[in-house]
């Protein structure tokens, strides 16, 4: 049969090498963390945004190609389909006025992006699922055209063998097939960085294991998917669902879906990246001619390279990154949980509560990971994809029997993990008054009991009681979202509902 893989472009001795490559970039990075070679800390936070286009009936518009060149920055990026941008804000270090700096950058960028959609009768839609998508939107012929997304879909594709169930079972039950990755395209995400030293890596790690369930619960914004109203946060199960690589079989063994909360807590980076390799195999065998353990004899700094394509493909909600800036190493925590939205300022909130919880949790001498279950932080995920702000979880009880108990997500956000932000804010040296006003949105989204999410499907329900059918409420809530998003008032303080029609005369 000879040495190509039928159902790939990769032939089976690229796999052994790169297999063994994989092995040397480990053991590189072993040597870098033993031998101290990483940056000193620099507190550096940094931040992406997925997006949509949508046109004036706020359907899905496949034009990112001519967007993108109209927009002719290279802050702005493909993502996986057609209609779907990123936005990348340069780093920025934690302390002053970060998080009023980071609006203004994300208000001039996204203003300048939506100016240049409408050339081609689109818009910018920051939305963690764009309510109007339909499973004809999502076929591989809208995927973009970059050559890595058509390669990686053909990978995943081979290495599951058949099509995609995508099974969500919520306030209504989706079920559907898909033939390729693209329903991923449907997840828009805000990804959060923060730059870390070895010595503080497992710490920030777990602390961000931990502190996840209450962002979603918080930041939750993608309730719809295909018409269905499913999870208040539906991203995580269409994520797995549509990037796995295991048919039924494996997945009755119990081996790991690529997209992974993860099992355990750690004691190091190392411990990441090991479990990497040891439980997925190579989706895109693709290797570099660097030899990591010469660069490394040689007082060099390795690229390691192998080991970032492979993590690349491996969809954890809080991702270990390796990186290289100025010539030296650095490690990052990649924060993937947070739908993108509703408007610039809850994502900068949302980014306060983060950076200032995760801060908090990661010095306290008695960790929560310490006395919380790692399935119970699992668990407290699911509910918060689940229900959104209405979530309860599982949390450390106070006092000094310990244990645990149940709790109210708005409650423990508003009594004790709001605190911890706040003092994690402080300790970062944010002034007082990007603290307060950002958390300040925080808080009253407790207050409301109001997120994205809660206002979409509120809007949406509205409309059905006005007489709309449901692809037509669905797309008046597009629309409405996207009014409310680009006048820029937090959610919280939007109306539900659609506004009422102007009468004639």
């Amino acid at each position: 049969m000879g040495e190509k893989v039928v159902a790939g472009q990769f032939e089976l001795s690229d796999r052994r090498r790169y297999r063994e490559k994989l092995h040397m970039c480990l053991a590189g990075l072993e040597r870098l963390l033993v031998e101290k070679r990483f940056d000193r800390p620099k507190n550096l936070m940094g931040l992406e945004i997925e997006l949509n286009l949508a046109g004036p009936d706020g359907l899905p518009k496949m034009l990112n190609g001519q967007v993108l060149e109209r927009i002719a920055s290279r802050d702005f990026q493909t993502e996986l389909a057609m209609f779907n941008l990123e936005v990348n804000i340069a780093p920025h270090r934690l302390g002053g006025r970060v998080f009023d700096r980071l609006a203004e950058e994300l208000r001039t960028a996204l203003a300048y992006a939506d100016r240049k959609a409408a050339e081609v009768a689109a818009g910018i839609v920051m939305i963690g699922i764009l309510p109007t998508l339909e499973r004809d939107d999502l076929v591989s012929s809208n995927l973009s055209e970059v050559d890595r997304y058509t390669l990686l879909n053909d990978q995943i594709v081979a290495a599951r063998g058949e099509d995609f169930l995508l099974d969500i079972d919520g306030i209504e039950h989706l079920t559907c097939t898909s033939r390729s990755i693209v329903p991923e395209a449907a997840c828009t995400s805000v990804q959060l960085h923060l730059q870390v030293t070895p010595a503080r890596f497992a710490d920030v790690w777990n602390a961000a294991q931990v502190a996840c369930a209450a962002q979603i619960a918080l930041g939750a914004n993608s309730p719809f998917l295909f018409g269905h109203e499913l999870w208040r946060e539906s991203r995580p199960p269409l994520f797995q669902q549509s990037t796995d690589t295991r048919p039924p079989e494996l997945q009755a063994q119990g081996v790991r879906p690529r997209t992974w909360f993860g099992e355990r807590w750690i004691s190091s980076a190392y411990d990441l990246f090991e479990e990497n390799l040891r439980f997925f195999p190579a989706l895109l065998p693709i290797c570099d001619g660097e030899d990591p353990l010469e660069v490394l004899d040689a007082g060099g700094v390795p690229r390691l390279a192998e080991l970032v394509l492979h993590n690349g493909t491996v969809y954890r909600w809080n991702r270990p990154v390796y990186g290289i800036a100025d010539g030296v190493p650095h490690l990052r925590v990649e924060n993937r949980v947070l739908p993108a939205g509703p408007t610039i300022t809850d994502v900068i909130a949302n980014a306060a509560f983060y950076y200032g919880l995760v801060r908090m949790l990661a010095d306290e001498s008695r960790p929560v990971w310490t006395r919380l279950p790692f399935a119970a932080a699992e668990a407290n995920f699911d509910a918060a994809c689940r229900y959104g702000i209405d979530a309860r979880f599982v949390w450390p009880r106070r006092g000094r029997y310990g244990g645990t108990c149940e709790v109210d997500a708005v409650t423990l956000v508003r009594d004790e993990l709001l605190p911890l932000a706040s003092a994690g804010l402080d300790a970062w040296g944010v002034e007082a008054a990007d603290r307060d006003l950002y958390l300040g949105v925080i808080e009253e989204r407790c207050r409301r009991r109001v997120n994205g999410a809660s206002w979409q499907a509120a809007t949406f329900h509205r409309a059905l009681e006005q007489g709309l059918p449901r692809e037509s409420a669905l797309a008046a809530t597009t629309r409405r979202y996207a009014e409310l998003m680009h006048a820029g008032e937090p959610v919280h303080t939007w109306p539900v509902g659609l506004p009422e029609p102007v009468p004639l005369g």
